[in-house]
């Protein structure tokens, strides 16, 4: 047989303990790195998971935790990247791991689902790393923390949104999604988790909405407002009356879309030569745009109308958005299967080696 290396007892870990120690003790240094770009923000929520996720574990397990989150969350935005979709740096949430957003929407199922399944392929990967460096320096820390990655990823693919399984089958098939409505409720019934209870009872609060009251009520009006500034002075030269605070009516509107299919909405009041444009967050038959108050706003440069607008709209279901390619249903399906077995044997194969190390 082959001899392993005899147990390393130093947690390799230690070092990045130490360097987070030595950040925080350089405050004008660190103000100065939160400065820079939009990473500021992503730095400063890791510290705040980092020290949450420390309360509970050692300080050197909360660091490797939070960074194998950051592993997934990046191939989120890789794949994002891949398909042309724009998204923000990963946001990290304490004890709910982290999230990107879109700003815009995928056009079809078949996308959505390539954004879903990169985080835990490349988280995946991330927590191999992990256990590959434990197996070679027979640490039992880095096989407990190549565990809690390889359960990080298996997590996210339980069939409901908004985890990474929810989108990963909206390419297979939505009834996935009542499987995984049904095989939620059992694991929150054997083995209770808070955090698995509220993303089920979102997730099927956001079922019940489309899928049952939509069909009874139909498609529920939504709205959204802005507000534009306008210069007073030059309308009061031309003798144009202010409307009062309280001044409501309907302005004509246009609405277009551009190449990457982002939605806007012009508007347009001729009275006071004002036109304004407001983006929508998805697509939308728009009701209506309607004044809902003035504002009049003292500055040492004149007088100004703050106008405040509200768009009415419908949100617009794509019924081609599900329509999937039986090949790329087969590639998703299998791929899903495949990664979740290959999570959960490993899962088992790392607990038997951490097992095996303890009794050396």
């Amino acid at each position: 047989m082959l001899q392993r290396k005899k147990k390393n007892n130093k947690n390799p870990f230690w070092l990045l303990g130490s360097g987070l120690i030595f950040l925080l003790a350089q405050g004008k240094w660190l103000i100065g790195l939160l400065k820079v770009g939009k990473f500021g923000g992503v730095f400063v929520s890791m510290l705040i998971s980092i020290g949450a996720y420390a309360l509970l574990f050692p300080w050197s397990f909360a660091i490797g935790f939070v960074l194998l989150i950051f592993v997934h969350e990046m191939g989120h935005v890789i794949a994002a990247k891949q398909k042309g979709l724009p998204v923000s740096a990963p946001m990290f949430i304490p004890f709910l791991g982290a999230m990107i957003s879109m700003k815009r929407h995928p056009r079809d199922a078949v996308t959505e689902a390539y954004v879903g399944i990169g985080g835990p392929v490349l988280g995946t990967v991330g927590a191999l790393v992990v256990f590959g460096l434990g197996y070679y320096l027979n640490s039992k820390f880095l096989y407990s923390l190549a565990q809690a990655g390889f359960l990080i990823n298996l997590f996210n693919l339980i069939p409901i949104h908004p985890l990474d399984g929810g989108r990963i089958v909206t390419a297979v098939s939505r009834w996935l999604w009542l499987v995984g409505l049904i095989g939620g409720l059992v694991l929150i019934i054997y083995n209770f988790n808070i955090i698995l209870l509220i993303i089920w009872a979102l997730f099927a609060y956001d079922l019940y909405n489309k899928y049952v009251r939509h069909r009874k009520t139909g498609s529920e009006p939504r709205a959204i407002a802005a507000s534009f500034l306008i210069p007073a002075e030059p309308l009061i030269e031309q003798g144009y009356l202010i409307p009062g605070e309280e001044h409501k009516r309907e302005l004509p509107f246009l609405t277009y879309s551009d190449l990457e299919g982002q939605q806007f909405v012009e508007v347009n009041w001729e009275g006071l030569n004002f036109h304004g444009t407001i983006a929508l967050g998805r697509q939308a038959l728009i009701r209506r745009t309607h004044v809902v108050r003035l504002e009049r706003l003292k500055k040492e440069d004149g007088l100004y109308l703050m106008v405040h607008i509200q768009v009415d709209y419908e949100p617009f279901e794509n019924d081609k958005y599900y329509e999937v390619p039986t090949a790329s249903r087969w590639k998703f399906g299998i791929a899903y299967l495949a990664l979740a077995g290959f999570l959960y044997g490993m899962m088992t194969f790392v607990q038997k080696l951490s097992h095996a190390s303890s009794g050396m």
